[in-house]
């Protein structure tokens, strides 16, 4: 007969390698191949595109050097789920893992499935055929529900790393460092092909636009969202051996990585590309790849892309599921969500919901509206978290403290401060999606008074 559930612990089965893969894999998405285009349009030139990456970086350092002492300190699962109950009562974790779940990582999970999709239709065009239109005016513009192939491709993508990370947290993170480290390696190789092999552009003086500081804020939130997802170590903190140990090296070392990583690549970029070319392409890195290499270079790029996507879409899953579990284990979400599977030592049912529910989100088409609209809500949440660690440290002097923040109180004041800025833009810039987003959360308030009263 199998135990109660109740006496069922996550086992510690994650070492240094896939605790700090989380971290490289998850951050390094699309987002390599992507970003600079926007960024070269908002702050004109390559030297203040450099400029931006390196104050991304140490925003999001910052963050790592925080969350890193909370981490260190209270290793249990659900990450920021239990940093913000600590330092500010339930409802403030409660709300974090109802964004997380329903809206945030669901919406992030399905995102990252579908792009995996439409690198995969460039060498399998069919894929982005329409194949049964849903006639109710609820897809775009007011439209029907267009069903493709690739979406099909993309949910059986979602549900295969479900059932992965299902059968085990160390067969989820030995996938994990194996696949960031084929990740890595491949865009070395782009980034040795760009310094290397192809041929320097020839100087230009003028810039693409014109510098302003709403530019530079707007340059800034490309390349935050770009560095985003190194925290997502700490939510998995259950399950990492040595924690107080592994967990601050993850989450430092890996953010370092991220930072090298992506000046690396700029700079291979923009030794081949003009800044007016790199201002017009959206798939950057191909395009690079494609004048060093021909049709094979943009080729290898798709495929580099395809494996960054997938460490990415694994590490969401394997790390996401754990914030409403942790939740629900307390009262404050479905209690099902909270069981842990007897023989494989995982959530097992919060894995199968987080990734049915990014499925859905998958076929409705919906997920990047969500997710956009919940920028706003998410960075209110990450800079409390880092203010978590002042407000600890008060609140909770005697807390056992393996890691102390380097730089305390400055760093983690520079990272709220951090989220101030984008937050004050993402109101400015987008007001209503602000409000929407604020509301999807706050929709979370009557579970939450329900939950509360019904713990045991």
């Amino acid at each position: 007969m199998d135990q109660p559930s109740t006496v069922i612990e996550l086992k510690r089965d994650l070492g240094a390698w896939p605790a700090a893969s989380i971290v490289v894999g998850t951050v390094i998405g699309s987002g390599i191949f992507l970003v600079p285009q926007s960024m070269i349009q908002h702050v004109g030139s390559v030297r203040m595109v450099f400029a931006v990456w390196m104050v991304a970086g140490l925003l999001s350092l910052a963050g790592a050097l925080s969350y890193a002492e909370l981490a260190a300190a209270m290793p249990e699962a659900g990450g920021e789920y239990v940093y913000l109950r600590e330092a500010y009562g339930p409802l403030w974790g409660f709300l974090y893992s109802w964004t997380q779940m329903w809206v945030a990582k669901s919406g992030s999970i399905a995102t990252l499935a579908t792009g995996f999709f439409l690198y995969l239709a460039n060498f399998f065009p069919g894929l982005d055929s329409v194949f049964y239109r849903v006639p109710l005016p609820v897809g775009p513009d007011g439209g029907p529900i267009e069903l493709r192939y690739g979406q099909v491709c993309a949910i059986v993508l979602i549900l295969a790393l479900a059932w992965l990370n299902f059968y085990g947290v160390k067969l989820g993170g030995d996938v994990q460092t194996a696949v960031t480290v084929l990740k890595v390696l491949l865009i070395a190789l782009i980034i040795l092909a760009g310094l290397g092999l192809g041929q320097a552009h020839a100087p230009q003086a003028a810039s693409v636009a014109p510098l302003t500081f709403a530019g530079f804020v707007a340059a800034l939130v490309a390349a935050l969202w770009a560095y985003d997802g190194w925290n997502n170590v700490s939510m998995v903190a259950s399950e990492i051996r040595s924690p107080q140990r592994n967990l601050p090296r993850s989450l430092i070392g890996g953010t370092l990585a991220v930072i090298v990583i992506y000046l690396l690549a700029n700079a291979a970029y923009f030794r081949v590309l003009a800044p007016g070319e790199v201002a017009g392409s959206s798939r950057v890195a191909a395009q690079m790849m494609g004048r060093i290499l021909d049709g094979f270079g943009a080729n290898a790029v798709s495929i580099a892309a395809m494996i960054s996507i997938f460490a990415a879409l694994n590490g969401s899953i394997l790390s996401g599921s754990r914030v409403p579990y942790a939740a629900a284990r307390e009262g404050y979400f479905f209690a099902a969500v909270g069981k842990i599977h007897p023989q494989h030592r995982t959530p097992g049912v919060s894995i199968v919901a987080l990734s049915l529910w990014a499925c859905l989100l998958v076929l409705s088409g919906k997920y990047d509206d969500l997710f956009n609209l919940v920028i706003f809500a998410s960075w209110i949440l990450y800079g409390m978290t880092a203010a978590a660690v002042l407000v600890l440290r008060s609140k909770e002097p005697d807390l056992p403290r393996p890691y102390r923040t380097v730089g305390y109180p400055f760093v983690p004041l520079l990272f709220v401060l951090g989220a101030v800025i984008l937050l004050a833009t993402t109101l400015i810039d987008r007001p209503r999606e602000s409000v929407i987003g604020l509301g999807l959360m706050a929709a979370g308030l009557p579970f939450y008074f329900h939950w509360r009263r019904n713990r045991t």
